[in-house]
């Protein structure tokens, strides 16, 4: 017999990320309609940099946003939790950096409205779409 180059379980994992990735890209889209003197993705192929800037953010929130939250502790514990959406704020100014024209972030306090609001839509995100259709949802469990 031959053996599967996938297996079902990574098959959902690949969807279930690439539907995130999709998620976040409208949650980007709507930000930016939200703010636009704040958060600037170039018009040309307008998806196709929402998308790329959600991959991007992806890779961070789970590479340098570990370490930004670890090294912030004691400011975080300070302000009692008011520091965090800064840390949002400066991965999105590592994605304005990394992309350079097509992403933009204008000024602070605005920029950590636009970072509160895009946490606050992906837990909304992921409470009502993916624990869904996961299986987590109050009726399973």
């Amino acid at each position: 017999m031959r053996e599967k180059l996938f297996s079902k379980q990574a098959l959902y994992k690949l969807f279930d990320w690439i539907i995130r990735m999709f998620g976040y890209a409208v949650i980007l889209y709507v930000t930016s309609l939200i703010f636009k003197q704040t958060l600037y993705i170039d018009n040309a192929f307008y998806g196709v940099w929402c998308l790329v800037a959600a991959v991007i953010i992806y890779l961070l929130n789970k590479t340098i946003k570990p370490l930004l939250v670890w090294l912030t502790i004691p400011i975080t514990g300070i302000t009692l939790g008011l520091f965090y959406p800064f840390i949002n704020l400066i991965i999105l100014k590592i994605v304005n950096i990394i992309l350079g024209p097509h992403f933009h972030i204008y000024g602070i306090w605005f920029a950590v409205c636009a970072s509160i609001l895009i946490s606050a839509l992906n837990v909304l995100m992921d409470t009502l779409v993916f624990e869904k259709l996961n299986g987590k949802g109050k009726n399973n469990g």
